[in-house]
């Protein structure tokens, strides 16, 4: 990585970006691709919209390397697979602020999830800059220059782009290169260098779609964790319907159906079409779509609970274990503090939660998998050695009351 990263200077990519180079043809970005291979890191940003699409359609494709800013214009290039060789090789690091909405659009549109991934954001977490960062904070932080807030709401599907649009998206990947040397230097001297790598390979290993038939999707109507199977499997089932046609249709859900309508059906539970348009949740062409559907789905929750039971619906941990949650989130920030990392980027509230609800059936407890790599060397044994004595005293106590 050091030779890309050395003798880099920013104003050389500045410059650049005031006139990038387009990669506009199949040919140009084969040869591009070409000369970023023999590289050990590039710089990666995308601009894309996503109103009213479930998945994010890509505008531009912004890459730099140590001498030059290149924009690809995804409406133009007709063939992205030496691109994606390079996204997937492994000697090419990827530098990318913020990733996570860049390695799903690489994902659904490519194939590819851009690896090994370094994510300064996640990076400047591990360095103590700040949690959360935005690119704007951590240019003035790293380079001592303001940004400023651009054109992230701009139309990135529009020909031509403006002169302020392609010098935004162009300077969004200028000083990544310089602000990974930085971050790279400082987490090496603090030893936090690997455990950042791990931590983007994790993100990357997360990136893709857990629950693609959305089978799962109905665990987040936590209201509806007391009913009957049959009304819970007619929630699993139209929630799962909802998630696969979003997907089918490349439609955000409320276009398809919205969460709150979910609800309103399941709470009805119509059986023709009168009593559903009566719901008014639907607009009519909705109705005339999915309506038929989404009655037959209700119409087929009792088989469906027989034939495949829904797994209750997990609530957040309950009052009971709150003075656990606080026993364990306190070692955290000790911990924290002891190490000198930021207490929000070692133990989150909800890896807490996953953890308290991990207990099986013989009573023991399983670290999840994001409180596993370098978490666990850290973390692990406290916090499993604190829940086993929480857990005692709360059989002791229930065992007094009896």
């Amino acid at each position: 990585m050091n030779e890309n990263l050395a003798d880099n200077p920013t104003n050389r990519l500045e410059q650049s970006a005031e006139k990038p180079i387009w990669i506009v043809e199949d040919e140009q970005l084969r040869s591009a691709c070409q000369h970023w291979l023999t590289l050990s890191m590039i710089a990666i940003d995308t601009e894309f919209m996503r109103v009213d699409t479930f998945y994010p359609i890509p505008g531009l494709i912004q890459i730099a390397d140590r001498h030059a800013c290149y924009l690809i214009d995804p409406l133009e290039v007709t063939d992205m697979s030496p691109l994606v060789e390079v996204l997937s090789d492994s000697n090419v690091i990827k530098v990318i602020h913020a990733a996570s909405e860049d390695l799903e659009l690489f994902r659904h549109h490519y194939g590819v999830v851009p690896s090994p991934l370094f994510d300064t954001q996640v990076a400047a977490a591990f360095a103590g800059w700040g949690f959360s960062m935005g690119l704007q904070r951590i240019v003035e932080k790293s380079l001592k220059i303001n940004l400023g807030k651009g054109h992230t709401r701009s139309d990135w599907l529009q020909r031509p782009l403006s002169q302020e649009q392609i010098l935004y998206a162009a300077l969004d990947v200028a000083y990544l290169p310089a602000i990974a040397q930085q971050l790279t230097s400082e987490l090496k001297q603090l030893g936090r260098y690997e455990w950042m790598l791990d931590e983007c390979q994790f993100l990357c290993l997360t990136s893709r779609d857990t629950d693609p038939e959305g089978v799962d999707y109905y665990r987040r109507f936590t209201q509806m964790n007391s009913t009957s199977p049959t009304v819970l499997a007619g929630l699993r089932d139209l929630s799962a319907w909802r998630e696969k046609t979003c997907r089918e249709r490349n439609l955000c859900r409320p276009l398809v159906i919205k969460n709150e309508a979910i609800m309103a059906v399941i709470d009805a539970w119509p059986t023709n079409l009168k009593q559903l348009s009566d719901l008014r949740v639907l607009k009519p062409q909705q109705l005339k779509k999915d309506g038929q559907q989404i009655l037959d789905i209700l119409k087929g929750a009792e088989e469906s609970a027989e034939r495949n039971p829904p797994e209750p619906i997990q609530l957040p941990i309950h009052v009971y274990h709150s003075e656990t949650l606080k026993r364990l989130k306190a070692i955290g920030r000790d911990i924290a503090k002891k190490e000198n990392i930021l207490p929000e980027l070692l133990a989150r509230r909800k890896d807490l939660e996953k953890l308290i609800n991990s207990q099986d059936d013989q009573g023991h407890f399983h670290l999840p998998d994001t409180l596993q790599g370098w978490r666990k060397s850290l973390l692990g044994e406290p916090l499993l050695a604190e829940l086993a004595k929480c857990q005692t005293q709360l059989n002791e106590t229930q065992e007094t009351r009896c």
